[in-house]
């Protein structure tokens, strides 16, 4: 092959003029695939700054009122008055926590959905959201725990376990664990578990008092020791949700087709399977259940991105953390001085666009 430069000293060397390459001609419209890229790559662009705009309005926003200023004065240089010690140790812990259980939410539904090929899929029909109910409820009338850092462990753990029960009983049979078998599992253990729970708490109103207030989940009140609780295991599912791309992608083809394109099928549903857990189950156990974030997020996102799950995972680590804080802050906002508990403004505002989203032609399908 004859390099350019090769060619013009050739063609200087027979006295030819060398005309510049032309390139393609002005004017010529990009790719496809460049302009989706780089649609991609604007809309999370823009998703970012709309996360960073949450997260100041989460800072500032209060039951409250401090200016703006004094609220930008605790923060970089607090001196020890009311207004900093609000913004240092309340507001700035429950922004964090926010961020950090929305990212999993939001992955837990993305993964989920991907391996149970069903865009409407969520984390709660596996049971892990009931399963963490069921384990508070134990160490409340079992072994008497009360407050909210006992919670967290017995909720993980029973978050842990039911995911455990759905694959196994999944898996049961001949072949392995299919979407519907988990889906059936799942769906069959959470209605078991919830009527369990209902019968429980009903029994002794005021011995599960607390339980009620975790259970509508809410970012207010939990204690800044949560989150370092709970990091360890929002981390290591997220970095197993984002190794997981590749293979999700593969999968999306059927079975044979991933398998043909080099993908592990067991594998990858084992690791989603644990990705879903260790994402929705830390979550959970922090604030309690919250759902619609891990259910609209990932829709909303392949309507931007298309079914590529690696843009999909990107845009939900911004998107997710970023209804979240707007729902609890919007929750701050409406009935001030109290306060609305984010798991109830996420439902009032994911349910009709939910149906929206399922009413439009534009549904993308997984």
């Amino acid at each position: 092959m004859v390099s350019v430069s090769a060619r013009s000293s050739r063609a200087q060397d027979d006295g030819l003029r060398v005309l510049p390459d032309p390139g393609p001609p002005k004017g010529e419209p990009r790719s496809p695939v460049r302009r989706a890229l780089a649609v991609r790559l604007t809309g999370l662009l823009v998703a970012v700054a709309v996360l960073a705009v949450i997260v100041v309005l989460s800072i500032a926003v209060g039951a409250k009122s401090i200016p703006f200023w004094d609220v930008v004065q605790g923060l970089l240089s607090p001196d020890g008055s009311e207004n900093a010690v609000i913004v240092q140790d309340y507001r700035v812990s429950r922004t964090l926590l926010g961020v950090a259980v929305g990212i999993g939410l939001g992955l837990s539904g993305a993964v989920m959905q991907a391996l149970t090929r069903n865009p409407l899929a969520d984390p709660g029909l596996l049971g892990i959201e009931s399963g963490a109910s069921a384990a508070v409820v134990i160490a409340i009338g079992g072994f008497g725990v009360t407050s909210l850092m006992g919670y967290v462990w017995f909720a993980f753990a029973g978050s842990v376990l039911v995911a455990v029960l759905v694959y196994v009983l999944g898996a049961l049979g001949r072949g392995a664990a299919t979407p519907v078998r988990l889906i059936l599992a799942g769906t069959a253990i959470n209605a078991t578990l919830i009527a369990c729970i209902s019968a429980v708490t009903f029994l002794d109103d005021e011995a599960f008092g607390e339980l009620r207030m975790w259970a509508v989940g809410t970012l207010a009140g939990r204690e800044s020791a949560v989150l370092p609780q709970v990091a360890p295991f929002l981390i290591a599912g997220t970095v197993i949700a984002l190794f997981l791309a590749g293979s999700l992608n593969a999968l999306a083809l059927g079975d044979e087709t991933g398998k043909a394109l080099g993908a592990h099928v067991i594998r990858t549903r084992v690791f989603g399977v644990l990705a879903v857990t260790l994402l929705c189950g830390a979550a959970t156990a922090a604030i309690g259940p919250v759902g619609f974030v891990g259910l609209i997020v990932p829709h909303v996102t392949r309507m931007i991105t298309g079914p590529d799950m690696r843009w999909v995972l990107a845009y939900c680590v911004v998107l997710s953390p970023a209804l979240l804080l707007g729902a609890d802050v919007l929750g701050r906002v409406v009935v001030r001085p109290d306060e609305l508990a984010v798991g109830i403004v996420t439902a009032a505002i994911g349910a009709p666009v939910l149906v929206a989203l399922v009413r439009t032609r534009k549904v993308p399908q997984l």
